[in-house]
């Protein structure tokens, strides 16, 4: 059994692992740096991308006549996104690799870390394997919005304004944008399916060998592939990076539950990759995993079944003040997310088994059902003040638990807040 120390046992310890990753943030950025200067070397430049999300948008011209043109939301090979406009098109470029020449002359630093938009137009259309997958699963639905559902399932193709609205407003969103969530959902049914048949080799051939570091690596290299295959998004790609740290923190004896690890895990992507310091997607996995690392410390003394049915409730709850500061959607139905969350883990790979024998079509009408309901849907608002207020009471929530008892009373009292505010 494995007795858990603390990562960094002393102040110097951690000095001295702040001080290395601060070199390699630095010559991260230099190397980021070096790349926008060759991007904006001259006033224009040829770039390969990816298709991330493409939409619809109409202007009035100066002689009152509408147009609609398509803007474009791409991602490098170097990493960087941006947006163009080009001319509407009945076409979907959505996960399709696109060769591009974009004015780069008015392109600060900032922006290229940030992402831009520049004018442009397309040289040349090439498949991608993942528009090849988004199409394979289009040919076994008949709605297209059920279609759309499934590609943001398993090809992080984001959702149209339309659907990413009704599912925020039954709180929802967080299910249909490929995170951590889905990833451990995944490791533990590679875990499940790799375990039984490693066992049987085993018994038979390679006795000397440890069971749960060679399904560990198995399991890893399949998620890494998944996770260069869909590009990596920032969610995911947080929790890969936790995935492996927690695995290697734990095979030496170490404590995983631990600040510590969630504070390890986002240095070292930042001083890797400092534009995820950017990404909204990747500060909300990492929220949703201090929130549950807040009570599996502070609530230890509570035995698994209860910290196994109470960490949904305390994660709707907690994290409810973003939700409703980034999208300000809610409804009557919102709260069912605790209950709709914990049926996908069921319902996600489920799906993926009935793609592969090609019975798809068996849980549209769910899929349609969660539609029709996040129709319904009232804007709450919550001021920046207090939103603030509840993020400095989280961080003191590390040190005492009053304060993560005070943070969990403003919690409720917003969503009592928000109840009202809809009825």
């Amino acid at each position: 059994m494995h007795k858990e120390v603390l990562l960094f046992k002393t102040s110097r310890d951690f000095f001295i692992f702040l001080s290395a990753l601060f070199l390699l943030f630095t010559y991260s950025l230099l190397i980021e740096f070096n790349n926008y200067k060759k991007l904006t070397q001259f006033d224009s430049n040829i770039v390969e991308a990816t298709v991330l999300k493409q939409y619809t948008k109409t202007k009035l011209s100066t002689r009152g006549k509408t147009s609609s043109y398509d803007i474009l939301k791409l991602k490098s090979k170097k990493g960087f996104s941006f947006y163009m406009g080009v001319k509407s098109s009945r076409e979907n470029l959505v996960a399709k690799n696109l060769t591009l020449q974009i004015k780069t002359k008015k392109i600060h630093f900032l922006d290229y870390m940030k992402g831009f938009y520049s004018p442009g137009f397309i040289l040349k259309i090439e498949e991608s394997k993942r528009h090849k997958l988004n199409t394979y699963i289009s040919s076994m639905h008949k709605d297209k919005n059920i279609s759309a559902i499934y590609q943001a399932l398993y090809t992080a193709t984001p959702l149209s304004k339309e659907l990413q609205q009704n599912f925020s407003n039954l709180g929802i969103s967080h299910l249909f944008a490929i995170s951590g969530f889905h990833l451990g959902v995944l490791s533990g049914l590679l875990f499940f399916l790799l375990k039984y048949p490693y066992s049987f080799f085993q018994n038979k051939f390679f006795l000397y060998r440890n069971a749960t570091l060679d399904i560990f690596i198995f399991v890893s290299i399949i998620l890494f592939s998944y996770l260069t295959f869909l590009d990596s998004p920032a969610s995911l790609l947080r929790a890969f990076t936790m995935f492996i740290i927690a695995f290697v923190i734990y095979d030496r004896g170490l404590k995983v539950i631990s600040m510590q690890t969630l504070l390890l895990t986002v240095l070292l992507l930042l001083a890797f990759l400092p534009r995820l310091f950017f990404e909204l997607g990747f500060w909300l996995s990492v929220s949703g995993v201090f929130y549950i690392f807040l009570f599996l410390i502070h609530f230890k003394h509570l035995s698994k079944f209860w910290q196994f049915i109470l960490v949904p409730f305390w994660v709707y709850f907690l994290m409810l003040p973003y939700s409703l500061s980034i999208f300000s959607n809610f409804s009557l139905y919102h709260p069912l997310s605790i209950i709709w969350s914990g049926l996908f883990t069921l319902f996600y790979p489920l799906s993926i088994f009935l793609h592969l024998i090609n019975y798809a079509w068996l849980l549209d009408e769910i899929l349609q059902i969660l539609i029709d309901l996040g129709e319904t849907q009232k804007s709450v608002h919550i001021e920046f003040g207090w939103i603030i207020t509840y993020m400095f009471f989280s961080f003191l929530s590390i040190f005492r638990k009053r304060f993560l008892l005070l943070s969990a009373t403003l919690a409720l009292f917003i969503f009592i807040y928000s109840v009202n505010q809809v009825t």
